[in-house]
């Protein structure tokens, strides 16, 4: 990678989740949602109070989307359905089911995912009892259409999910190869075409997991076991680095009142005790504050 500017994350939410994931930023709550996939969980953090708590869902959440009623959409390993966390004090959330996912296979579950611009969840899904078979697939969930596949190949570890800002490209990839790709994207079909490659890593050792698109077109990929968060321009070349001090960063999200707060999660999985000694904060929530501004979250179009 050529020279570029570093940045460095701070910790911001000592949550040490087992498998922190799919961080989001509310601008209606002014809160951060993310999932701990390992221990069935839903997190809300209010920066402003720094106030935290988590919620306990009936099965392991992969991804979720924010609804224009406040309401969030979530993909469980094997369902699609709702939860509405502003309707209880319990500890354990209601799950309303709209679709299930691939339940005639029970190898797979849910993975990655992201509400496109034009308010449909798409997301994919993978293998957890062996990482390196291809048997995932990606979809498209909306209230309108219900669940429909995409037209890609199968994937091992689907992740990296997002859009260009028209929306009409999609960004993903297949952790277990060390590239970004991206496609032609129609929404409204749910088809996609011309597959390419748009940024390889530059570290072999690095796997691409969450990524999302700023203002600017940028894409910011973070990178599991490289401990650091990636902006590409749109060309795909290298533009900043946000250093953490954990080593498995997995997704990250713009907040804060001028959406220039980078927020970042992570994951205690794949550590030795020596790691977790060294690294105590892994599957903690981290922030860095930078000069570059994020979107709002899209959100899921009502039927």
């Amino acid at each position: 990678m050529v020279s570029t500017p570093e940045h460095t994350a701070v910790l911001a939410v000592d949550s040490r989740c087992t498998h922190g994931e799919g961080v989001l930023w509310c601008e209606q709550r002014q809160a951060l949602y993310w999932v701990d996939i390992s221990e069935k969980r839903l997190w809300r953090h209010h920066p402003a109070s720094a106030q935290s708590r988590y919620w306990t869902l009936p099965d392991r959440p992969g991804c979720i989307g924010l609804m224009d009623d406040g309401r969030v959409l979530i993909a469980l390993a094997k369902a699609i359905g709702i939860v509405d966390p502003d309707t209880i004090e319990a500890d354990v959330l209601p799950f309303e089911k709209l679709a299930d996912v691939e339940a005639d296979n029970p190898l797979t579950r849910s993975n990655d995912g992201r509400v496109d611009r034009h308010g449909n969840l798409v997301f994919g899904t993978m293998d957890e009892h062996d990482s390196k078979a291809a048997r995932g697939a990606f979809y498209q969930f909306s209230l309108k259409h219900g669940l429909r596949a995409l037209p890609l190949p199968g994937v091992s570890i689907p992740n990296s999910i997002c859009f260009s800002l028209d929306g009409r490209t999609m960004y993903y990839c297949d952790s277990v190869r060390p590239q970004i790709l991206c496609c032609d994207y129609d929404p409204e079909t749910a088809q996609t075409t011309n597959t390419r490659v748009f940024t390889s890593l530059d570290r072999d050792d690095a796997e691409p997991d969450g990524s999302i698109i700023d203002s600017e077109g940028h894409l910011w990929n973070a990178q599991w076991r490289a401990s650091r968060v990636v902006r590409y321009r749109p060309d795909g070349s290298a533009e900043r680095v946000v250093q953490l001090p954990i080593k498995h960063p997995t997704c990250s999200a713009f907040g804060g009142a001028a959406l220039d707060r980078l927020h970042v999660i992570s994951s205690r999985l794949d550590h030795s005790a020596d790691e977790l000694a060294r690294m105590p904060e892994a599957g903690s929530l981290f922030v860095c504050d930078l000069a570059i501004a994020g979107l709002p979250e899209n959100r899921v179009a009502s039927a």
